[in-house]
């Protein structure tokens, strides 16, 4: 098994740590991961991206050509990678900003509010977790819980473990989004 995804967005979207947490949920369930951040100079509103790749056996390179999945934040972002996904892959589509429907038919396209959610639990930068929810449904690439675990580590450990509760419903929300 390996499974690849491109997480993009806007800077300022959680797209960097919606990738770590992905890849250290992998790590914490035995696999072997690569995460490649990719990111202009702005602090925020310019574009970030990055790659994650999870396998049972070695990966032999982080840059990945025909990804399994996309995650979309924001049109720039459809725009920029909906072509490269592999056939029969997902794309997970935040439908809060993004105008326009996935091109492709032989891919599968989970449109999801994302933005939408995020307000809703109060707080918007719950986002990245909203997204990352949508994905693990879509793809199952990862348990939920093993997710659930990676984002409660990571958070508690930069000193921001007050947003556990939260994020983990945002994870909740994006997963319950996807049929």
């Amino acid at each position: 098994m390996e499974r690849s995804v491109i997480i993009a967005g806007f800077g300022g979207q959680g797209v960097l740590l919606a990738g770590k947490i992905l890849a250290q949920a992998g790590m914490d369930r035995s696999l072997e991961v690569t995460w490649m951040p990719s990111y202009g100079p702005e602090m925020r509103g310019g574009t970030a991206n990055c790659t994650v790749v999870l396998s049972e056996a070695s990966v032999g390179s982080p840059i990945v050509d025909e990804p399994d999945a996309l995650i979309a934040l924001n049109r720039p972002s459809l725009d920029k990678f909906e072509a490269s996904v592999a056939k029969g892959g997902a794309i997970i589509v935040n439908s809060s900003l993004i105008d326009r429907k996935v091109a492709r038919k032989d891919v599968a396209a989970h449109y999801v509010p994302i933005n939408d959610i995020a307000l809703k639990l109060g707080d918007a930068r719950a986002v990245n977790m909203v997204a990352l929810g949508a994905y693990l449904r879509a793809t199952g690439s990862v348990p939920l819980d093993a997710v659930k675990r990676a984002m409660a580590h990571a958070l508690e450990e930069s000193g921001k473990g007050k947003f556990v509760p939260m994020n983990e419903k945002a994870l909740d929300e994006g997963y319950g989004a996807v049929a």
